[in-house]
């Protein structure tokens, strides 16, 4: 397995099934841990930055892990590759963007990516399709177990494991959910429930974690602590006091939505359509709004021809690094927007 072939691939978390996938596109549960043998990343010299690799790459390699596991040196590879990474959320842009001896170990079906010298020495990572928030944890924990096994965590009996930043400190678990919230946006009530959220401690991005603006209507939401709770206790609240509130929210005005205006919407998801099958030139913006339109549009069954994960798969292929890894040759903008609109407009079509 290479990123070449998994550029080509649709991953476990795309493919649409998940429970409560109408709201819920994917869930992820991400664990912080630090080397006690090494300073942490800010004072960490290149060679020592070297040698946490080393290590790392050591001890996972004899885990029992997923078949098709392969590294990716992030030093070494190029802007592109990065780049992809990046879209395929299987590192952050902070560590696409860093400088330094650094990589990341990907499962073949991406439901694990474990980075290394991201923020810390090892950010652990599972992700799967729709809301399966307990299934991340449980795995993420799995594999943290058997990296202790390996290795020695940095860790305090008063404060827990010890992290670069202060709000992982404690059991260093952040979950998260990427959630598509359309019918908010167009009712006007998206910053009142955002407001909401950020009131309650939760953190809130765009489609590719921090630093990056909400895009297409999808909202990544996470807890900001981890200090003073167990693994349990943040999962649990996550799932069963948090989440409830916005699934209901966006379905209640899905429902407002269809009721009250039901012919705006509809002529809202048809335009979309119709834009999609016919363009000429798509930014990834731009087709990223419209695919929203017709995710909600196929959720409440207004249109039936084509597929969520269709949607998923073409919102991935889409982007700019996978686009020019597809056709093997760099594009400017207006290639890239050409290129785009011919793979939708065909894929839509069904040619």
């Amino acid at each position: 397995m290479n990123l070449v072939e998994l550029s080509s691939r649709c991953a476990e978390w795309l493919r649409g099934s998940g429970p409560l996938s109408d709201v819920v596109v994917s869930s992820r549960a991400r664990l912080a841990r630090n080397l006690a043998s090494m300073p942490f990343l800010s004072r960490c010299p290149p060679p020592k930055q070297r040698e946490v690799v080393e290590l790392c790459r050591s001890a996972l390699s004899r885990l029992s892990l997923p078949p098709e596991v392969f590294f990716v040196d992030l030093e070494q590879a190029d802007a592109l590759d990065r780049q992809l990474l990046v879209e395929r959320h299987l590192v952050s842009r902070q560590q696409a963007e860093a400088l330094g001896p650094r990589g990341v170990l990907v499962a073949g079906d991406e439901t694990i990516a474990v980075m290394i010298n991201e923020e810390d020495h090892l950010r652990l990572q599972v992700l799967r399709g729709g809301l399966q928030i307990d299934e991340c944890v449980a795995q993420c924990r799995r594999l943290d177990e058997m990296l202790e096994g390996q290795l020695s965590f940095a860790y305090s009996s008063r404060y827990g494991y010890l992290t670069a930043c202060p709000t992982n400190v404690g059991t260093g678990l952040r979950v998260s959910v990427m959630l598509h919230l359309p019918a908010l946006k167009m009712t006007g009530q998206i910053e009142r429930v955002l407001r909401a959220a950020r009131d309650m401690h939760l953190a809130i991005r765009g489609l590719h974690g921090e630093g990056t603006e909400p895009m297409g209507d999808f909202f990544q939401i996470s807890n900001q602590t981890t200090l003073g709770k167990s693994e349990e206790q943040i999962a649990n609240q996550f799932r069963d006091d948090i989440l409830p509130h916005f699934i209901e929210y966006e379905r209640q005005a899905r429902q407002a939505l269809l009721h009250e205006r039901r012919l705006a919407l509809e002529d809202r998801i048809f335009r979309a359509q119709a834009t999609l099958r016919s363009a000429r030139l798509l930014s990834s913006e731009e087709m990223m709004a419209l695919f929203s339109h017709l995710r909600l549009g196929l959720a409440l069954r207004i249109i039936e021809d084509t597929t969520a994960q269709t949607l998923n798969e073409l919102s991935l292929a889409a982007q700019p690094a996978h686009i020019q890894r597809l056709l093997k040759r760099t594009l400017d903008s207006d290639q890239r927007g050409a290129a785009r609109a011919d793979m939708v407009r065909q894929r839509l079509s069904g040619k």
